[in-house]
């Protein structure tokens, strides 16, 4: 056994000690959509501080646990609050929580996230489902020795985000009467937000949303072999010939409002699955 599947196996103890059940389903909650966990039929809650080898959430709006419980009929794991790569932390810390959901039992991972819309056609408050993403992060939480007990040493990329999960997702949001859009999620370092000239030049490379999180945490997802869905909120737009200072308490009030949508979206889902 590695080291690091000494920790994942290390860490995975403590919380089957207290909630001896396999999840269906690891969440992962962005900027501003923590409430989602009072969906959680909470049989098990632990503080970041309280699991070996978690890194400690130092995001404003995170609040730093992982909820274990029901939602939708289905046991999931979620963190309440994740790690960003600004934080300082390496990739390898940020997508640590991931590999020890898959060693709890989850097949399918869901992630969302608070981004920027560099989409014309988007507006403040859109849901869009993530088709794929570009990595501008600088950096691959897969560098380095690989076990092949996690996974192989060059996993495929082609379908980072499941086509079946996507599929499903556009049926439960049109049953649902939530509307979505469907795009691209890049990648970047932050905490900046982005000048008028990298906005330009990431929608030029193709992408619809600008975040500073996701893109690691997927690229662990497929190297386990998990499901991945995401989701972003636009929280700001970032069209760089009409582009407008914007604040954190603008962005958090923005994800907040179009958090319930979210929340019912994200439910019918799981329940679905």
């Amino acid at each position: 056994m590695t080291g690091l599947a000494a920790q994942i196996e290390e860490t995975a103890a403590v919380i089957r000690a207290q909630w001896p059940h396999a999840p269906r389903v690891g969440i992962i909650l962005g900027t501003g959509l923590g409430k989602l966990a009072e969906d959680i039929a909470a049989e098990a809650v632990f503080p970041y501080e309280a699991l070996p080898h978690f890194p400690r959430s130092t995001a404003p709006s995170h609040k730093g646990q992982l909820v274990c419980g029901t939602l939708g009929g289905k046991r999931v794991v979620a963190m309440e609050g994740r790690f960003h790569f600004y934080e300082g932390y390496t990739l390898q810390q940020i997508t640590f929580p991931v590999r020890v959901m898959k060693a709890l039992g989850c097949d399918t991972l869901i992630v969302s996230n608070a981004c920027g819309g560099m989409n014309p056609q988007y507006a403040a408050g859109d849901i869009m489902l993530i088709e794929d993403h570009i990595n501008l992060l600088g950096d691959n939480p897969l560098i380095g020795p690989n076990d092949d007990a996690l996974g192989e040493r060059f996993p495929d990329m082609c379908f980072a985000y499941d086509r079946e999960l996507l599929k499903l997702a556009r049926e439960v949001a049109v049953r649902e009467q939530i509307a979505v859009q469907q795009g691209v999620f890049v990648a970047v370092a932050g905490p900046n937000l982005e000048t008028r000239a990298e906005y330009r030049f990431l929608r030029m490379i193709g992408a619809d949303v600008v975040g500073m999180s996701t893109v690691p945490e997927v690229i662990v997802g497929v190297h386990a072999k998990l499901r991945n869905l995401g989701f972003s909120v636009v929280t700001d737009l970032c069209l760089a010939d009409a582009l407008k200072p914007v604040s954190l308490a603008e962005i958090v009030h923005t994800a907040n409002a179009a958090e319930p949508q979210l929340r019912r979206l994200v439910r019918a889902v799981i329940s679905a699955l």
